[in-house]
């Protein structure tokens, strides 16, 4: 039992099977995903430490819409849409910068203030009567939450952050997460992998994998490991470190380093701790530092695996190599995990594969699983449909309120 609240029970009886293969190699339900699943849910594109001073700005793309989050000179942190209202070009190129006063389209020179109005078209005589208040960059739907930003595209099911993530606000007030800062300049990682973005979740969304392929992680943490379903499409793992010396170079020497900060309650001062939000985001926690990680489809059998590390502020010299070596395991376990992501997605291509057959330490896959199949009924057919039909007869079978999982 976690201060978070009380986990959901993992069934005595329950239907362990999975998402049929279909549902990873169709590029009809893709699109559904694209809007049902994706743009119309929150997705964390960085934190306020990320832009600290005015002029300050990042950007964040998902499957053909383009954001950009900046600080205005009044200090307040707003997110717009990343086209320029003349022509539909990007205001700001590449994933951050810095802008002294203004933003300039690179394209014909159009001018917007921080605050995202617009401050002067060039040429304006040959615009006739254009009125500068009408063409101001387009906001995007954003909330803070512990000083991390979210966004929303469309409207969508899920309520306000704050109302969303609050079992899991004690723990991100205890570790400080507000007063969060970027971890170094090579804080931000990435890595594209060929296959559906389902398959990299599938393989985040349980441990009943480390024991075997994560050597450093089962060295670090042993059998503490534990993963816990919550409601909302909330999730909720840790592993407790501490026991034992550690044989491999980098968690013998994490172990000797590693801080155990008096602020953190008992139960996180020796554990990595990973809060996940449906549909893709992680938030990861170590005493040292923390990091959050999604991943970004860009086709149905394309996925951008991103992420930010931080850290906290006035870190001593030995919680810096803590960092550093917290970062080692865990970049040895994001290669670990993107093989089985590869191997994991080429299976639902076999005429071998009948269908998963989950472990009661898997279920966290299976609620996963349920949320896509709550958005999109079409998923719980067992047999793929004609792609040119998916649409409509997710619609029917929405209507109709089927059941068929």
């Amino acid at each position: 039992m976690t201060a978070i609240g009380k986990p959901i029970m993992v069934p005595d009886d329950w239907d362990r099977r999975g998402l049929p293969g279909w549902t990873y190699h169709s590029r009809a339900l893709f699109e559904l995903e694209r809007r049902e699943v994706f743009l119309n849910h929150w997705q964390v594109a960085g934190h306020v430490s990320d832009i600290p001073a005015p002029g300050d700005w990042l950007t964040f793309d998902l499957l053909g819409e383009r954001a950009l989050i900046v600080r205005g000179r009044d200090g307040v942190v707003r997110a717009f849409h990343n086209l320029c209202r003349h022509r539909g070009a990007r205001v700001v190129d590449g994933p951050s910068g810095h802008c002294k006063s203004a933003m300039v389209c690179p394209f014909h020179g159009w001018v917007y203030n921080l605050d995202g109005s617009l401050r002067g078209a060039a040429r304006p005589e040959s615009f006739g009567g254009m009125d500068r208040a009408d063409f101001g960059l387009k906001p995007v739907e954003m909330e803070i939450w512990h000083g991390f930003l979210f966004l929303r595209f469309l409207p969508g099911p899920q309520p306000p952050v704050a109302d969303l993530l609050q079992p899991f606000g004690a723990d991100f007030a205890a570790y400080r997460a507000a007063d969060l800062l970027p971890g170094d300049p090579r804080g931000r990682t990435t890595t594209t992998l060929p296959v559906n973005w389902k398959s990299v979740r599938d393989v985040d969304n349980e441990g009943y994998h480390v024991a075997m392929a994560h050597p450093a992680l089962q060295d670090l943490y042993g059998r503490s490991y534990r993963d816990m379903v919550y409601r909302g499409g909330l999730s909720h793992s840790c592993g407790s470190f501490g026991e034992t010396a550690g044989r491999l170079w980098s968690v013998r020497n994490y172990l000797k380093f590693t801080p155990r900060p008096g602020h953190l309650p008992p139960r996180l001062r020796q554990s990595w701790t990973y809060y996940g939000l449906f549909p893709n985001t992680v938030f990861a926690f170590t005493p040292e530092g923390a990091q959050f990680y999604h991943d970004i489809p860009r086709a149905k059998d394309e996925t951008r695996v991103d992420g930010r590390l931080y850290r906290h502020p006035h870190e001593t010299r030995a919680t810096r190599a803590a960092r550093y070596l917290a970062t080692r395991i865990d970049r040895a376990t994001s290669v670990e995990d993107q093989q089985l992501s590869i191997w994991s997605n080429e299976s639902m291509k076999s005429t071998a594969f009948d269908d998963f057959h989950l472990s009661d330490l898997e279920y966290g896959v299976r609620a996963h699983h349920d949320e896509i199949r709550r958005l999109l009924p079409v998923t719980r057919l067992d047999d793929a449909p004609d792609e040119d039909r998916i649409d409509l007869l997710n619609e029917d079978l929405r209507s109709a309120g089927t059941n068929l999982a």
